[in-house]
């Protein structure tokens, strides 16, 4: 068993377990998409996405998240062997240094993954859209985010074109509530309560005050008892409250709400810029074994 970033145990090649690191781990983004809101296109080729997951790693992030299919309001599908063409030469490559996670609903490519070295799927329909993907995770003794979206990627739309008030009756309590059924079934289907986490999908079907009384009570899906990941990063929600229409230019907006994250509870931050990210980080915990 070795150690990564924040706490986090993995033991090669799988059997992955949830840390409870005092610092949250950071989890960067490694898309080899070409539509991805933010980065699509910048590490399509296997030789771009396996530098920059390198970089990534010295810069301070302690799980990558490879995935090779967008999730941005939108998005068309891709099939399981175009995403597993996408993503497997990064996954191998990477994952004989730091836990990889696997971004995908299907089954199919979660297995392909975890052949490969990945040791977490990071599931935004919440093994919805394919019940297998919880078998596959058992199998291999890996773990599994289960994130909670409105709908999927496809029928989506930007948090600045959404009134979700008739949607939600407390967009808190109704995530929570839904987020603890999904733990309960995956439970049921065999999967070890101690690897998974969950995400409340920030963005993924929630307007732009939503995301933010989701960030600000955080610390209300605490007893659910499961780590908590939280991507923020350059999402629209930040750039409608900054003014600032380039996703790439909101990483100062993302840090400051992955601070406000970590400091009601998440144990998790899914990130685009890492350095930043781990500062940013690095300067909390300081202040925070001050107090």
């Amino acid at each position: 068993m070795s150690s990564a970033a924040g706490g986090v145990l993995v033991a090669r090649m799988h059997r992955f377990v949830w840390g409870g690191g005092v610092t949250p781990v950071l989890m960067a983004v490694v898309n080899t998409t070409p539509d991805s809101f933010s980065d699509g296109g910048l590490h399509l080729s296997a030789e771009a996405a396996i530098a920059y997951g390198h970089n990534c790693v010295r810069d301070g992030a302690g799980i990558l998240d490879v995935g090779g299919e967008s999730t941005r309001p939108g998005a068309t599908l891709v099939s399981p062997a175009e995403q597993i063409v996408r993503t497997h030469a990064a996954i191998a490559a990477l994952s004989p240094h730091v836990p990889v996670s696997i971004d995908t609903t299907r089954a199919e490519v979660a297995r392909a993954a975890f052949a490969a070295g990945a040791c977490i799927v990071n599931d935004v329909s919440s093994a919805t859209d394919d019940p297998d993907i919880v078998d596959a995770a058992c199998v291999f003794g890996a773990a599994i985010v289960l994130m909670h979206r409105l709908t999927k990627p496809d029928s989506d739309r930007w948090s600045t074109e959404h009134d979700s008030r008739r949607t939600y009756h407390d967009v808190v309590h109704d995530v929570r509530d839904w987020l603890g059924a999904r733990i309960d079934a995956v439970v049921r289907a065999g999967m070890s309560r101690e690897r998974i986490a969950i995400d409340p999908g920030l963005g993924f079907g929630k307007d732009v005050q939503q995301n933010l009384a989701l960030i600000e009570r955080l610390d209300e899906f605490a007893e659910l008892g499961v780590p908590v990941l939280v991507g923020a990063s350059r999402k629209s929600f930040l750039g409608a409250i900054t003014a600032e229409t380039d996703p790439a230019r909101r990483d100062p907006a993302s840090v400051a709400a992955a601070l406000v994250a970590a400091s009601n509870g998440a144990a998790i931050l899914r990130v685009h810029a890492v350095r930043d990210h781990g500062q940013a980080l690095a300067m909390w915990a300081a202040l925070r074994r001050r107090t």
